[in-house]
């Protein structure tokens, strides 16, 4: 069976940021190191991301890691995408997650028309993001992180203020993290799937690769309509409480 190129640029992407050495194991497999410093998770936390039916892992000591490779050994590497699954398994005080990570290529982009809409760029760093990020929740501005992007931001406007923005901050295997924030009163009217069209076609035509990450439903539908696959999810965890020697315990390290 022929090789998904968008699962192999995704690995590729998710093993440099373990920022160790580790491989994706075959389908069902999961492949679990230690890496204080992973980019998989928050600091000091386990960081867990399927891709194509099998999983990496990272843990911040030995002893945390021993636990994570004998307890997720128990459960189908499906389940890892499933917070309560783990909680039974694992002993833990803090879950992010999952969210779904989706990539898209060239060929599979489905880009949206503007139609009688005028787009703007903006630079990352313009104060009308900010004015569209307190209009939204803060949850949903820490999500889309519009202040990260590198990225020109690709607006829509209303009655002059931004209703409407999107960008995406460069990651390492030359990715393209995705960012998208609406203003509440604005949202199901398509002007999500016009502004991440925009950005994901910038990201294409500079030879780098789309990622969407997302937990909430609604955002996920914007990433399939515009032809983003879902390959996989990530999973942080904190038993850092519970592990012996990891940091955050009673033993030596360093605490979150």
């Amino acid at each position: 069976m022929p090789i998904n190129p968008l699962l192999v640029r995704a690995r590729e992407l998710w093993e440099d940021l373990a920022r160790v050495p580790v491989s994706f194991p075959p389908v069902g497999g999961v492949s679990v190191a230690v890496s204080p410093e992973s980019g998989l998770c928050p600091v000091g936390w386990i960081g867990v991301v399927t891709l194509g039916g099998s999983a990496i892992a990272t843990a911040p000591s030995k002893d945390a890691a021993l636990v994570v490779r004998d307890e997720l050994a128990a459960l189908p590497v499906a389940a890892f995408a499933d917070a309560e699954a783990v909680r039974e398994v694992l002993s833990v005080a803090r879950v992010l997650g999952p969210a779904a990570l989706s990539y898209v290529s060239t060929a599979g982009f489905r880009p949206v028309e503007h139609g009688a809409l005028t787009g703007e760029q903006l630079p990352g760093s313009h104060p009308d993001l900010l004015s569209l990020e307190r209009l939204a929740s803060h949850e949903d501005a820490a999500e889309a992180a519009l202040q990260e992007i590198g990225s020109p931001a690709f607006v829509f406007r209303e009655h002059g203020q931004v209703v409407a923005a999107a960008g995406y901050e460069i990651w390492p295997s030359r990715t393209a993290h995705i960012s998208v924030l609406t203003a509440p009163e604005a949202r199901g009217r398509g002007l999500a799937r016009l502004t991440a069209s925009a950005a994901v076609a910038a990201a294409l035509a500079a030879g780098l690769l789309p990622q969407w990450r997302a937990r909430p439903p609604a955002s996920r539908r914007v990433a399939a309509a515009l032809g983003f696959e879902e390959l996989g999810t990530q999973l942080s965890i904190d038993i850092t409480q519970d592990i012996e020697g990891a940091p955050g315990s009673t033993s030596s390290g360093t605490g979150l």
